[in-house]
């Protein structure tokens, strides 16, 4: 399912028009776009948590050239833990 795909659905299921969805799915992206970017987390309770991790420095392997090693930086990238209730749908399929 992509962006499009989504905001019909959450139209259809709240009588909302396609607008105002767009809207508040938006927000919510910013929203949790600029809370993990300040390190802190959101948390919807069920679901799941957005966080954000920092990867450390490692030497890798070019794939290119297998025998060269090649220094990849330490950079911070985005996490999502899966809360019980989703984790219980998903099992009970």
């Amino acid at each position: 399912m992509n962006k499009a795909e989504l905001i019909d659905v959450l139209a259809t299921k709240t009588g909302l028009n396609k607008k105002q969805v767009e809207d508040v799915l938006q927000g919510f992206e910013d929203t949790v776009t600029e809370t993990i970017k300040a390190g802190m987390e959101v948390t919807l309770t069920g679901f799941g948590t957005f966080m954000a991790k920092d990867r450390s420095a490692r030497t890798g392997v070019n794939p290119q050239r297998p025998t060269e090693k090649i220094q990849i930086a330490a950079v911070r990238v985005p996490k999502f833990k899966a809360g019980k209730s989703l984790k219980d749908a998903l099992k009970k399929t």
